[in-house]
């Protein structure tokens, strides 16, 4: 995947082109003023350059929108591509995760889990943190590290990696036959 600014914002740059417009605006009736008023050459010189930089500004800031709209574009067909490929990856998996799944099902009932612990179980093995866990069930972090540690002491494993290894250990198969 292409690496993408992300901290740039088009209508903020849209805000700020229009402000240096304003500015560039403002310094050119100036200008006109002054040159009626008879003002010094050398003050119309400094003014103008004044708007000179106001205008580049707004050239600038112009582009780097034009960048930021062309980055956001990019990503969102990066994004769809990524999704695209999931979905094709579920549909070509989905009998071996559904066998997967009903394996972690039937070693969990041998592992005489409880339902909240199969719950913690498998959304350990789909690579949540304890921290996201306790979030998508709702209860205190501590609560979900005793109910882990309850897992890996029925299954007879020393953690998370354990766990993660019992389940997957054999799905990468030797080099060789591949």
């Amino acid at each position: 995947m292409n690496s993408h600014r992300t901290d740039v914002r088009p209508g903020r740059l849209l805000i700020g082109a229009g402000l240096f417009a304003l500015i560039a605006t403002l310094v050119a009736a100036d200008i006109a003023w002054d040159a009626r008023a008879g003002t010094p050459p050398s003050h119309l010189v400094a003014e103008a350059l004044v708007m000179v930089l106001a205008l580049a500004g707004v050239a600038a800031l112009w582009q780097e929108g034009r960048s930021a709209r062309h980055d956001a574009e990019r990503l969102r067909i990066d994004l769809e591509a990524a999704q695209e490929e999931a979905r094709r990856f579920r549909n070509e998996a989905h009998d071996a995760l559904r066998g997967l799944g009903e394996a972690i099902d039937r070693q969990f009932d041998r592992w005489l889990l409880t339902g909240a612990e199969r719950e913690v179980g498998l959304l350990l093995l789909k690579g949540l943190s304890h921290k996201a866990v306790a979030e998508v069930r709702r209860t205190s972090e501590t609560t979900i590290r005793q109910q882990a540690l309850a897992v890996y002491r029925k299954a007879g494993l020393r953690g998370r990696s354990e766990l993660s290894a019992f389940f997957l250990e054999d799905l990468l198969l030797p080099t060789s036959q591949r």
